[in-house]
């Protein structure tokens, strides 16, 4: 193939794209695409990096012919470019092949895979190397705060990304982790998702099976020792394999964690003997978990304790991951990407653990290809009923699914009444936003919950209860 100088994205606005845009332009690359409906931080990130693309799909977008076309998971067959790149032979790669061929090379490659945890735990790890001065390469599901981006191609030994288990390309089903060739892995947990795309956990059990079966004798799988479902997935493993935990019985063991509003203190021991006594601006189990397995890989790689610690201190999270958008007539709102009804859970207890005795609004808009179908209807009932009041919205894309296999608002709505928790269902963020500004009270949590934008619920939201706190005081004028 001839020299590499221009690359075209075909969904360029997408969550792995779009940093994957800017570390091509910082490379040298001329880098132009297009896509539909992009939205911070995908949008913010190609205007900051001047980075031209198109908005909708069309012929025209790709003459002159660039040298090299990447299309997203999210192009298929019948997209006017993907045609015109198969009719003329343009070379084409997915995200994951791109990476591989044009990243990797001269790098160790640290892989966080698991359903759920892995955009904060590679935000983690990326960080704990960035300060013990090891400038790592570094590609993560969502915006890092203490990078204010992405990615960062640091030039470091180390190339941290996160390993997905979705699929690559129309042309390639595979999911994009198998691209990345771990030398050291992490699986953070392995649960039954994606059901556009597997039948059954058992599908995705046999892709992590997979991706266990890439590390190399002299790698690493750092893995949770709690799950006995990922223990089966790295049973015939050829590495060395440690896990972490809570119990006893792990190699790595996270203990005495303590909640404070602004701040979990834990510790971390192996054989025994502390190994971290560390402190973040985080709340929740889950979180302790995820500190605690990128801890595991950063001490294997020789990154001192005290830059650990000190990373952990000044980690400040990944946009959407328990994010505080703002506070407005008391109320506090908080925006997470919890899709899922484990994430659903695990958000909602530590927004518990983290403000204890506070009344917590839940708020879920359906929007996942998982979420929209019926496939977890009780299970997100059982999660958001944790909530003291549930607020489900609608379900996104409800047209593309038959009555059958789409999730039914009514029917959560009912499971969660039933259990003596207030439950209410709302066509548009409008009305939700409405909803609740009317019937929260200072000190309410409201957690608006959604890997998607959820048009804008948040801003919605604080902007109501604004109004009505100037509205309150200038009445009592």
């Amino acid at each position: 193939m001839k020299t590499v100088e221009s690359i075209y994205l075909i969904g360029i606005g997408g969550a792995a794209m779009a940093p994957l845009a800017g570390m091509l332009a910082e490379r040298g690359y001329r880098v132009t695409g297009s896509d539909t409906g992009v939205y911070p931080p995908a949008s913010t990130l190609l205007d900051k990096l001047d980075i031209r693309w198109h908005s909708g799909f069309s012929e025209e977008h790709l003459i002159p012919q660039p040298d090299l076309v990447v299309i997203g998971n999210a192009a298929s067959r019948g997209n006017p470019e993907v045609e015109y790149v198969l009719d003329h032979k343009i070379p084409y790669r997915s995200l994951p092949e791109t990476l591989r061929q044009l990243f990797f090379p001269g790098h160790d490659s640290l892989v966080v895979s698991g359903t759920h945890g892995k955009t904060t735990t590679t935000a983690m790890l990326a960080w704990m190397f960035e300060s013990a001065g090891r400038r790592p390469d570094f590609l993560v599901g969502g915006v890092a705060a203490n990078f204010g981006k992405s990615y960062g191609l640091g030039g470091g030994n180390e190339f941290i990304i996160e390993g997905d288990e979705y699929d690559s390309a129309f042309f390639d089903k595979g999911p994009k982790f198998l691209h990345y060739r771990p030398d050291d892995l992490i699986i953070t947990s392995l649960e039954f998702d994606h059901a556009d795309i597997y039948a059954d956990l058992a599908a995705i059990e046999l892709q992590f099976r997979r991706l266990v079966n890439l590390v190399p004798r002299r790698g690493r799988i750092v893995c949770w020792g709690e799950s006995a479902t990922v223990q089966g997935v790295v049973a015939k493993a050829l590495c060395k394999v440690e896990t972490y935990g809570f119990g006893a019985g792990n190699d790595w063991v996270a203990g005495d964690v303590e909640y404070r509003e602004e701040a979990t203190h834990f510790r971390v021991a192996r054989g025994g003997i502390e190994r971290a006594r560390a402190q973040f601006p985080m709340t929740g189990r889950h979180n302790v978990l995820n500190a605690t397995a990128a801890i595991a890989i950063a001490l294997g790689r020789g990154i001192p304790r005290e830059a650990i610690e000190r990373a952990l201190a000044s980690f400040q999270g990944v946009a959407k991951r328990m994010q505080l958008r703002g506070e407005a007539a008391g109320v506090t709102v908080i925006e997470d990407f919890a899709h899922h009804p484990t994430a659903i859970r695990a958000t909602i207890e530590g927004a518990r653990d983290r403000w204890p005795g506070r009344r917590i609004w839940a708020a879920f808009e359906p929007r996942s290809n998982t979420m929209r179908r019926r496939v977890f209807e009780n299970d997100l009932a059982d999660a958001l009923a944790l909530a003291d009041g549930a607020i489900l919205g609608a379900v996104n894309r409800a047209q593309l699914l038959s009555d059958d296999e789409r999730l039914s608002p009514d029917r959560v709505l009912d499971r969660i009444r039933a259990t003596g928790r207030r439950a209410e269902g709302f066509p548009s963020a409008e009305g939700i936003a409405e909803f609740l500004a009317s019937e929260t009270r200072p000190g309410d949590i409201v957690l608006a919950l959604s890997n998607g934008s959820f048009d804008g619920l948040c801003d919605k939201l604080l902007a109501r209860l604004s109004a009505a706190a100037v509205s309150a005081r200038d009445q009592v004028r």
